[in-house]
């Protein structure tokens, strides 16, 4: 029976830990308004694309209508699509649409195709990139909150998590989680923080310095990484300040209709948060399995002081999700369901890293972007 108390008492540990000495990572506030800089300084926006004929015309019509003063370019970069990406983009005096070349070894295409926007934007020598993905559908105060909070508090980089899409029933069960579970991994309150070196940003949404950007060597000093937001703040932090929030207008149209599809999302990359390190992947599953499922577990056990100190943890846990759930207008009892989210979650981080030892790690859109080099351990 120790073993069911020793269980139940790390878990508790765990989540006393989390909800009141980890940044706060669970509460979801509203982003404070900031004063508009006068002037208001240059921007051009960078959209990778690839394949996205169904939904970059929404995502370019979101940046026509930004409410900003400053000057304003959007350059999309196809990055070789095989539909009518262009074509649906559509045109307009602020766009500048361009094809990217062909993407040189050691690159990511995505990172490729942002850097060959870079290039084509370098003469208009704007104050701001703005760098977004193709999905996302940005309120008309996306441009101007973010520059007003980059110079406000004179950050280098800005990123918000936009809200992404939660309408299917695989997407309304998993997806507040990815966010949550982002979130425990870096907290905002931390990301923020000058006397931390904690760094993250969102990809969808993040508005960088121009000088910043130059400082770090460009976009090709992370030029082979497959997390390229988190890349960018780890290598921008060290010189500058950086800035994590969220958004309730800008949201993410991209759909994950089913489970399996959910899960491939997770699988593209969470081998690669682990460093490909079967030790980090067997300590993640340990403590996943002690922070999220064994206070399911203990609540089926016929010890009473076990079966309490597992309610409490899933209390505990339940009462930090909450927030989320709101946040996402999600029912509360969702939360209840976190331990079995946690296991799927589980399944497809070994998934990821079968992905990756099979070589076909960071498939996305005909590509494999993260396969094993070698046979060599990754102990």
């Amino acid at each position: 029976m120790w073993i069911a108390y020793l269980l139940g008492a790390c878990s508790l540990a765990a989540w006393i830990y989390l909800v009141w000495f980890h940044g706060g990572f669970w509460q979801i506030s509203e982003t404070p308004e900031c004063d508009a800089p006068e002037p208001q300084p240059s921007v051009v926006t960078i959209v990778p694309a690839r394949n996205e004929e169904s939904l970059i015309a929404v995502t370019i019509a979101s940046l026509f209508t930004q409410d900003y003063n400053g000057r304003f370019r959007i350059v999309l970069v196809d990055d070789h699509s095989t539909d009518a990406t262009i074509e649906a983009a559509g045109a307009h005096g602020r766009l500048s649409v361009i094809r990217a070349a062909e993407k040189p070894a050691g690159w990511t295409g995505k990172l490729w195709a942002v850097s060959e926007g870079l290039r084509y934007a370098e003469p208009y020598h704007p104050d701001y990139y703005l760098l977004t993905d193709a999905d996302i559908i940005h309120s008309p105060e996306t441009l101007s909150r973010l520059v007003a909070r980059a110079e406000a508090g004179r950050l280098d980089l800005v990123s918000s998590m936009v809200k992404l899409r939660a309408e299917t029933l695989a997407e309304r069960a998993l997806i507040p989680a990815f966010v949550f579970f982002f979130f425990m991994l870096f907290p905002p309150e931390w990301v923020a923080s000058r006397q931390r070196t904690t760094a993250a940003a969102a990809g969808g949404c993040m508005l960088i310095r121009r000088t910043a950007l130059e400082r770090i060597g460009g976009i090709a000093s992370i030029r082979g990484e497959l997390i390229d937001d988190c890349a960018l703040a780890r290598a921008v932090k060290p010189g500058g300040a950086i800035w994590l929030g969220t958004s309730e207008e800008s949201r993410s149209v991209r759909a994950y209709d089913t489970f399996g599809e959910i899960g491939g999302m997770i699988s593209r990359s969470a081998f690669t948060q682990l460093r490909h390190s079967a030790l980090l992947l067997g300590g993640t599953i340990v403590a996943m399995m002690i922070i999220f499922v064994a206070p399911l577990l203990l609540l089926f056990s016929r010890d009473s002081l076990a079966m309490a100190l597992g309610l409490a943890a899933w209390g505990l846990m339940t009462y930090a999700y909450l927030p989320m759930l709101r946040f996402y207008r999600q029912a509360p009892g969702w939360g209840l369901l976190l331990p079995f989210v946690a296991l799927f979650y589980m399944g497809a981080t070994v998934h990821s890293a079968w992905r990756y030892w099979s070589g076909k790690g960071g498939e996305w859109k005909g590509r494999v972007q993260d396969a094993r080099r070698s046979q060599s351990s990754n102990l």
